[in-house]
């Protein structure tokens, strides 16, 4: 693209982009375009690649913008793509380097270029620049523009589906990937949620709505695979010796003319050490699903891509697929599982995970019947834990996901078969030996005293408590630590109780004097506060009533703070529940106290073991099981789409999008 330019300081001056984007007509037959495409560079591989890269090449951007709607130079150049898609299939399987090179080349430019057009310009607008016919001259704007638009979406597909993924296809599948949500980025310029749009409808009906199984499959195989993007070059033609044809004679000085800027030590000449790390691929991929299954329902239509995911099956699940539903396909759960496992430190896996198990009941059914669920449950503890370093929404997912599966008895009863050693991430204690569902209840009620002091969430106190009290019923051989804990968050219940009682008591006397202060609302305060003490006493009492004789630990905890729960002994609010633990503690209390004084733990545990077999049942008032289930709220989208997006903007493989442009979500809740 010019041999003179070999800093991002000269791109603007260079003739081959000035010749795109000048008043010049370029015809898709042009030998320009040869010349255009046949550059050689590494694929920027960061946001801050791009961010160079688009403010050396803006002016060229405004000026193609400006006069491409009378020259229809990108048009031609998307029609070249089109034409070069054409071989890929068959270049791919003879590793015929040729039409690969120049298509990716091709599909880089567009994808730079719609990225600057979707955020400067309405759909409207944009659909002027696919509109261009020669013969009938510029005002000639009508179907054509459809037809280009989305040709170019069906190609993208197509790409992403059907070409082998190799060494040399590699970058064209990222590209193509990456094109893709460059063409649905226009939601990040919309406050609102985007109910219509020109790009949806394209991919949601006629030409592309066919192939939304095999994309959601391809999608999800990336995710699964991780393939590493191949060494730097692999993609790149290498010139023949002997010449190699009249095309490569012209391009071997064509090829280290712009872009010799992305070789030597400029843009995209290393890659981070994250992308060193993982798969572009198989990240951007992930981001495009996301996004795809977010799309909101058109009043005919429901999202096809959200209901690939709802239905689609193991591989080894033989039974028939629905009628209902043309978009089902089947997967090997086992490598989706494997997958899910070791990606959870990503916001967007730990996303799809959630999506998985609330959408789609074959993906929940096999994950639930894993007899390894710990590989999945240790990830999202661990996310939970660091809730310090994680953002909300991530938290929000991880404990929704532990909601979902707490949900099912099998799951509630088999965590605490699982035996664990030496988790070491967890810092508070050295736990040598703890099973899964004492840890489990470990990093509730961790996650519980954090947003006491810090966030004071509500919605995140309700989740985490509802979780407990789904598994409370099937608590087993608590761990002595986590039968404390739970005792402890009773005791920090119990004095937060009391300080706003005090408050509140202290302001209702100061404001005798004075008719002219307003009183804080102390009383919305300890309601909530009562609340979640209600909900804390529900799940010991659920505990002690279904399984006290399985857990020596709780009772023995609950005994040596006894004095904790005399206050609710006759609180109104508290009387009915209390009257179980009352019983409990009275019951062993004496029985403690036939045996003498100075016992051991060892002697206090074995007369509690004892007393649990001789407890009079009966006594004992029967409540209604605790059980929650998550329920969406209505309209998830107003949640879930800015939330994509900001996983997008954060997390997307060399895209950069200017802060200021962003309208979609405010910068610090991405």
């Amino acid at each position: 693209m010019g041999a003179n330019s070999s800093s991002i300081s000269e791109l603007p001056e260079n003739e081959y982009l000035q010749k795109l984007s000048g008043s010049e007509p370029i015809s898709e037959n042009d030998p320009f375009w040869n010349q255009l495409l046949s550059f050689s560079f590494t694929t920027p591989t960061n946001s801050a690649d791009l961010k160079l890269l688009e403010e050396a090449t803006i002016s060229v951007c405004k000026s193609l913008v400006e006069k491409n709607p009378r020259t229809g130079n990108l048009g031609s150049l998307i029609k070249v793509f089109l034409s070069r898609t054409k071989e890929l299939k068959i270049s791919a399987e003879c590793q015929n380097h040729l039409f690969i090179w120049q298509a990716h080349n091709a599909l880089f430019i567009i994808c730079c270029l719609l990225k600057v057009f979707i955020s400067r310009m309405s759909e409207e607008e944009l659909q002027l620049h696919f509109t261009y016919e020669e013969k009938a001259g510029p005002s000639s704007y009508g179907a054509e523009c459809e037809d280009l638009i989305e040709e170019l979406l069906c190609c993208l597909i197509q790409l992403i589906v059907e070409i082998p993924l190799l060494d040399i296809t590699y970058s064209i599948s990222l590209e193509a990937v990456t094109t893709l949500i460059v063409f649905l980025s226009c939601q990040l310029f919309h406050k609102e949620i985007l109910r219509e749009s020109l790009i949806h409808r394209y991919l949601m009906h006629g030409r592309c709505l066919p192939y939304t199984s095999r994309l959601v499959k391809t999608l999800l195989y990336n995710f699964i695979r991780q393939e590493r993007s191949p060494p730097p070059g692999t993609h790149v033609f290498q010139q023949q010796t002997d010449g190699g044809g009249l095309l490569y004679g012209i391009a071997s000085g064509v090829a280290t003319g712009l872009w010799t800027v992305f070789t030597l030590g400029g843009v995209g000449s290393k890659a981070s050490a994250q992308l060193e790390q993982c798969s572009p691929l198989a990240s951007q991929s992930l981001l495009l699903l996301l996004v795809l299954a977010n799309l909101t329902d058109t009043p005919d239509t429901p999202n096809p891509y959200r209901q690939a995911i709802m239905s689609f099956k193991n591989t080894q699940d033989n039974t028939a697929f629905s009628s209902s539903n043309p978009h089902a396909f089947q997967i090997n759960f086992n490598s989706l599982y494997t997958a899910l496992c070791e990606q959870q430190k990503s916001d967007q896996a730990t996303l799809l995970l959630y999506m998985l198990l609330h959408q789609n009941s074959n993906v929940r059914t096999y994950v639930l019947a894993r007899a390894d669920i710990e590989n999945l449950v240790l990830p999202i503890l661990e996310i939970l834990y660091h809730v310090e370093e994680r953002n909300s929404h991530h938290v929000y997912m991880a404990l929704i996901i532990l909601l979902i599966l707490t949900e099912d008895d099998g799951f509630n009863r088999s965590i605490h078969e699982v035996i664990l050693k030496n988790i070491t991430w967890y810092a508070e204690r050295v736990l040598t030996e703890i099973s899964l569902g004492s840890l489990l209840i470990l990093v509730v009620i961790r996650t519980i005293q954090y947003n006491m002091t810090r966030t004071r969430d509500k919605y995140l106190h309700t989740n985490c408590l509802a979780a407990l009290a789904n598994m409370s019923a099937q608590f087993r051989s608590l761990h002595q630590y986590a039968a404390q804990r739970i005792i402890s968050l009773f005791s920090l219940l119990s004095k937060k109780h009391n300080k706003v009682l005090e408050q509140a008591t202290q302001s209702l006397r100061s404001s005798l004097g004075s008719n002219d202060s307003p009183l804080p609302d102390y009383a919305q305060d300890l309601n909530v506060i009562e609340e979640v003490i209600r909900m804390m006493l529900e799940i010991i009492n659920s505990c002690l009533t279904t399984s006290l004789h399985h857990n020596p630990n709780l009772v023995y905890a609950l005994l040596y703070k006894r004095d904790l729960f005399e206050q609710f002994r006759t609180h109104p609010s508290f009387q009915d529940i209390m009257q179980n633990i009352d019983l409990v503690i009275s019951f062993f209390s004496s029985r403690l106290e036939q045996a003498g004084a100075e016992l051991s733990v060892e002697r206090v545990l074995e007369i509690i073991k004892q007393g649990a077999v001789a407890l009079p049942k009966d006594r004992l008032r029967k409540f209604p099981e605790l059980k929650f289930k998550y329920v969406e709220e209505e309209q998830p989208e107003e949640f879930f789409i800015p939330y994509v997006w900001s996983l997008v903007y954060n997390s997307a493989v060399a895209l950069y999008w200017n802060p200021r442009d962003i309208q979609l979500f405010t910068m610090d809740s991405g």
